[in-house]
């Protein structure tokens, strides 16, 4: 039974985990993540380079996530580490499409292997856009996450950037498996959530009332911008979320 006198949270910031990256003990990166339920599985999605960038030689061996531990004091918390790699094979998993990888990676966790009083939401298929669903050019967007790392450090909570659709919702910008989101991002927020708030959540929604439409990505940039003349464009990229069916499957 929920205690009475535990404070009201966003469910959609216990959605979002913040992720540190490692190689054996020695500290490389911070990204963000969610997670991600479907049926009795569970999974923590982010970009797949916070696991694996060959170009910039950037790899880690394991990360580590906050998870909450106490309903009524949100200031105890608990590092959770996650191996990355098992008998050299990697845990995670990435895809592919017809111009080249995905820059979406999952990790499935153990359910048992968690606090037994890990406080967490997870989105589901459900909250996946319905092919259907007619998104508008400048739709109200949240990115939820960890910019260069910044959050609530007493409570262990994300923050969220305001974002809007910026390009058609629906088509592959530029043949490639992405939507643009125009938003002030920075490093950090890379795996974060990119979702839309449902008005008329169904009883299925009610619990995290927050449609999943992207995996948040990286800046866009122009290689023929003047850096003294002119600024950055403030574009993302955001990988559909749809990729999620795929990768989760069995």
């Amino acid at each position: 039974m929920p205690d009475p006198t535990a404070p009201m949270i966003e469910s959609v910031l216990l959605a979002s985990a913040r992720v540190l990256t490692f190689e054996q003990e020695r500290p490389l990166t911070n990204a963000s993540a969610f997670f991600f339920a479907r049926e009795q599985r569970l999974f923590l999605v982010t970009s797949r380079h916070v696991v694996l960038d060959a170009p910039t030689r950037h790899f880690p061996d394991r990360i580590e996530i906050e998870l909450h531990i106490d309903r009524s004091n949100l200031a105890r918390s608990t590092g959770f580490s996650i191996p990355l790699y098992r008998k050299r094979k990697s845990v995670w998993r990435t895809g592919r499409d017809g111009t080249g990888d995905v820059d979406v990676a999952v990790i499935e966790l153990q359910r048992a292997a968690l606090p037994a009083t890990a406080l967490y939401c997870a989105f589901t298929p459900q909250h996946l856009a319905d092919p259907l669903t007619q998104i508008e050019l400048g739709t109200s967007l949240l990115v939820v996450g960890f910019p260069l790392g910044f959050h609530d450090t007493l409570h262990h909570m994300p923050v969220a950037r305001h974002a809007v659709v910026a390009s058609s919702f629906g088509l592959r910008f530029q043949g490639e498996g992405y939507f643009l989101t125009d938003a002030r991002t920075h490093r950090g927020t890379s795996g974060a959530p990119v979702v839309m708030r449902i008005a008329a959540p169904a009883e299925h929604h009610r619990d995290l009332p927050w449609m999943l439409l992207g995996v948040h990505s990286a800046r866009l940039d122009v290689g023929t911008r003047d850096i003294k003349l002119d600024e950055a464009l403030g574009l993302n990229c955001a990988w559909y979320a749809d990729i999620l069916l795929t990768l989760t499957s069995d």
